[in-house]
């Protein structure tokens, strides 16, 4: 007797994503999605063959991106920095808060994506950088 088992084998429906605004970013945070423009991007350390022949290439770069509520140091590595061209509109997937001397940094690791997409509409709020904000551990009891 052959039972139709489509119930059972079906894959679970792909989420929606949520896109979140810059503005509502916190320290210690994960699982991000937004669109964003990319306002300028330098990088900041470039190690490679000419150091060590077994090493392999790493390039960091320090892009500040933003939308409509606010910007943010994003940490793009690699590969990332061809995507993170200044005036760029891009997609962050799964991007996560990183905390670097007391300041939040967002970045997207193996586990994310950076897709570049369509121009946004939107024009950068550029006088509220999440990453001029100071953080203090506080441990509590």
């Amino acid at each position: 007797m052959a039972t139709n088992s489509t119930e059972n084998d079906a894959k679970p429906g792909l989420r929606k994503p949520v896109f979140v605004k810059v503005e509502n970013l916190t320290p210690g945070t994960n699982g991000h999605t937004l669109i964003v423009k990319v306002l300028e991007s330098n990088t900041v350390l470039q190690k490679g063959r000419s150091v060590s022949p077994h090493l392999r290439n790493t390039r960091i770069a320090e892009c500040l991106i933003g939308d409509e509520t606010g910007t943010i140091l994003f940490t793009a590595r690699n590969d990332q920095i061809d995507l993170m061209k200044a005036d760029a509109t891009v997609i962050l997937r799964n991007a996560k808060i990183d905390m670097f001397k007391s300041t939040m940094r967002l970045a997207v690791d193996k586990w994310g994506r950076v897709e570049v997409t369509e121009p946004a509409a939107f024009e950068v709020k550029q006088d509220n950088n999440l990453s001029l904000v100071e953080y203090e551990l506080v441990n509590m009891e």
